[in-house]
């Protein structure tokens, strides 16, 4: 028997180093939900849209919006991939993570606090690029070095249920504060929140505001809610020894060295590597498809990001379960097929149709449905809100099996910089999706048919997992 933080015979301690773990995901996931997927992408890109729209028409003007939003992470991937694995290198060499916890907690919470800058009329478009550019180095570096300590926090056949619950909890954290967002500050073109009224703390809806509050809202939530993490997770005793460079880069070519002998692993990276990178830009672009396809209003957008977090959460801890009862690998295996036929089914619909095949009109709504939803809702607006759930669902499934699994090909004693490999894996190609979406928006001169190559990316992937061993090869 066990409980949600560890094995019944764990100490106090154990189990407040388990839950302070958590508590990361809780408080870092406001980036994801509302900063990249649900509040600020969509937002940035449909400011920009606007002020593009004069010079090149609408449909250009979206698709150059596009492809600005997915150059703009393509440029932030590619710098944390060329310097995760030594970073790992380093910590492992040292035994101390949290010193690189902390310094990059700070570049998050100043980064992401820059969101504030990118106005209704695009200006601060700079501040706001090079805010989000740090807080996403921030992001991402302090999801390495936490994830580099799951290893330690319990025996194997635990970590995949740890790791579910956290992901659960770090959804059930965005769902939190996306309804906060949007109750209390995101306002719509009219300067009003989700509850009708004007944004919070006297916030002007004129200037979008209560939308571009959305930074400093995730800096506070950060700064908050790691407080737990760093009072109970601690580096392991006797740690904080010197390392070099030199060092570190001698015990990644090392590492690098043997991952050709280890077929499994090779393969891992490699399929992972690609269906991560198809994962990270369909939560990226499903908000931006929202904006620019069927031209939803950012409340609109928050609900729907609403309704994928709550399914993430409660999928994730189910995915925890089904990880720990038949291991990882066929978790991925059918989480990266539903993701695939939602990506193609995107592909197929407008506002009219799907597939060729007619949808019903938008119709006025009335009561507590035009609360919610908006003042109109059509068929595509319906099958967008099922593949959202869906989305969100598949999503917290596949991430928290595929940390899961790379526990199982990493050793323990080296885990950080087998996760910065990882990262390396996942940040190696960050650049093909969003580059892909752009080369194929401004072929098709359509944001809808730009997102097909999510889906190529997802069966690449799916086919390299054949090669994969469930049980690792550690």
């Amino acid at each position: 028997m066990t409980d949600v933080t560890g094995p019944v015979r764990a100490t106090a301690e154990q189990r407040r180093r388990i839950r302070g773990w958590m508590m990361f995901d809780w408080a870092s996931q406001p980036f994801y939900t509302l900063c990249l997927t649900f509040i600020f992408g969509p937002y940035f890109t449909g400011v920009l849209a606007d002020a593009l729209i004069g010079e090149l028409g609408e449909q250009a003007a979206d698709a150059r919006a596009q492809s600005i939003w997915s150059w703009t992470q393509t440029g932030i991937g590619v710098s944390i991939a060329l310097t995760a694995p030594l970073l790992g290198a380093l910590a492992d060499r040292s035994g101390r993570r949290m010193p690189w916890i902390v310094t990059f907690s700070v570049l998050y919470v100043v980064g992401i606090a820059g969101l504030w800058f990118m106005a209704p009329d695009a200006s601060g478009f700079w501040l706001a690029v090079g805010g989000f550019a740090f807080a996403m180095i921030g992001a991402e570096y302090t999801t390495i070095f936490t994830n580099a300590m799951l290893p330690d926090l319990a025996p194997r056949e635990e970590l995949g249920r740890i790791g579910g619950t956290g992901y659960a909890l770090g959804y059930a954290g965005g769902v939190t504060a996306l309804f906060l967002m949007l109750g209390l500050f995101a306002d719509n073109e009219n300067g009003r929140t989700l509850l009708g009224a004007a944004p919070a703390l006297g916030l002007e809806g004129e200037a979008r505001e209560g939308t571009r509050f959305v930074g400093p809202f995730s800096a506070l939530w950060y700064v908050i809610f790691m407080v737990p993490f760093f009072l109970w997770v601690k580096d392991p005793p006797g740690s904080g020894g010197r390392a070099t460079i030199a060092e570190a880069w001698a015990d990644l070519k090392a590492m690098l060295a043997s991952i050709p002998g280890r077929t499994s692993l090779m393969a891992y990276l490699a399929g992972s590597m690609l269906y991560r990178d198809a994962l990270v830009a369909l939560y990226a672009f499903g908000g931006v498809y929202a904006r620019l396809v069927l031209d939803w209003e950012t409340t609109q957008i928050g609900v729907f990001g609403i309704v994928g977090a709550i399914t993430a959460a409660v999928s994730a801890w189910i995915g925890g379960r089904l990880d720990g009862a038949f291991g990882p690998k066929p978790v991925i295996t059918g989480a990266v097929l539903v993701l695939t036929t939602v990506v193609i089914l995107l592909c197929g619909m407008t506002p009219e149709a799907l597939f060729g095949i007619p949808l019903s009109d938008r119709a006025p709504l009335s009561g507590a449905a035009a609360f919610i939803f908006g003042a109109e809702m059509g068929g595509a607006d319906v099958i967008f809100y099922v593949l959202g759930a869906v989305i969100g669902g598949m999503g917290g499934v596949l991430q928290s099996a595929s940390r899961t699994m790379m526990v199982r090909h990493s050793d323990p004693a080296r885990s950080t910089e087998a996760f910065g490999l990882y990262a390396l894996s996942g940040k190696a190609t960050a650049f093909l999706a969003p580059m892909s979406i752009g080369i194929a928006t401004w072929a098709t001169g359509s944001a809808r048919l730009g997102i097909f190559p999510i889906a190529v990316l997802f069966l690449l992937g799916l086919f390299l997992l054949r090669w994969v061993d469930p049980e690792g090869d550690c």
